[in-house]
């Protein structure tokens, strides 16, 4: 007796297929509160809404449907990866609707919250040394080039994938553009892997014929922003290595400059959207508020800067409770 074939279920009108089919077109909300009186508006992207919680769902999508159709990931095979926490959690999601365990090397500095979001999500996690230096084997990127050798597994190489700034390209710039109706004067990103800040940065530089500005944002003790390497306590941003080992996914022509706020503005941006906007992100989201914040006061009312928040507040309330 033949078993009845099934057919696949007919699709339904405002009905996603998938949770991968969530990532994207986060909404921008203005901060009513906020903004300086007689200043620029500031709005404020939010990914946080993405189904992993972070911008980073965005390039670990477009990292793994890339490597597929090139072949360099073969069905089943392990996704490996260095990461503070949000593109590993995105790699996670995708993961585990495409059939890829996942391999998570992490530092010290991973808030719980990320930890326990790892492990729901099914991936392996792995401690490295974080203050490792870029030759030293003990750093986590060559952690996880070892690891991905030694289980012919993929390694995503978020730092250095033209696939991460593509995403951004190809997504978050155009719905900047599209949400503000093309009056976007200024956008603020922080920088991490410079996927976001590159992508989203060339974008809108091009569609406006360079009209809009582009401000990074770094966080303090990062060597992004010119100064000395010093200690990063603003989570997921930033980088202390010389500018010869930058990512290669960071285009420094991209930016028009870069700002560098002190952690407490940046701790400060997050507490006072929560109380006087009701908006809860995390601390590289307060650090790019408080930057569009600086930057609007001495801006024209006609001015539209957007900022964006790469995550909310859920990844970080053992550390913001306190």
């Amino acid at each position: 007796m033949h078993s009845p074939v099934v057919s696949a279920p007919p699709s339904l009108p405002g009905v996603a297929d998938s949770v991968l089919d969530l990532i994207g077109e986060t909404p921008i909300v203005r901060l009513r509160a906020l903004s300086p009186a007689g200043g620029a508006q500031v709005l404020v992207k939010l990914e946080g809404r993405n189904p992993g919680g972070s911008a980073k769902d965005r390039p670990a999508l477009s990292l793994v449907r890339d490597a597929e159709a090139a072949g360099a990931l073969a069905p089943g095979a392990p996704i490996v990866e260095s990461t503070s926490g949000n593109t590993g959690i995105g790699l996670a999601l995708v993961g585990r609707v495409t059939g890829h365990p996942v391999v998570i090397v992490h530092g010290d500095g991973m808030s719980p919250e990320k930890l326990a979001l790892l492990r729901l999500y099914g991936a392996e996690l792995v401690r490295a040394d974080w203050h490792a230096g870029p030759e030293d084997p003990a750093n986590p990127r060559a952690v996880a080039d070892r690891i991905a050798l030694e289980r012919g597994g993929w390694r995503s190489h978020q730092y250095d994938n033209p696939a991460n700034p593509n995403a951004h390209y190809r997504y978050t710039g155009p719905e900047i553009w599209r949400q503000t109706g093309g009056a976007i004067t200024h956008l603020v990103a922080g920088i991490g892997t410079g996927g976001t800040i590159s992508g989203t940065g060339r974008y809108l530089r091009e569609v406006s014929e360079d009209r809009v500005r582009i401000i990074g944002a770094n966080p303090a003790g990062s060597t992004y922003g010119g100064g000395a390497p010093g200690v990063i306590r603003v989570e997921g941003v930033g980088s202390t290595w010389p500018v010869s080992h930058w990512p290669k996914n960071l285009d420094t022509t991209v930016p028009h400059e870069i700002r560098t706020p002190t952690d407490e503005a940046a701790y400060t941006a997050v507490r006072r959207l929560a109380e006087e906007e009701a908006l809860l992100v995390g601390p590289s989201s307060g650090m790019a508020v408080a930057v569009a914040l600086d930057l609007a006061a001495g801006l024209d009312p006609s001015a539209v800067v957007v900022a964006v928040a790469p995550d909310s507040a859920t990844n970080y309330l053992s550390e913001l409770s306190r």
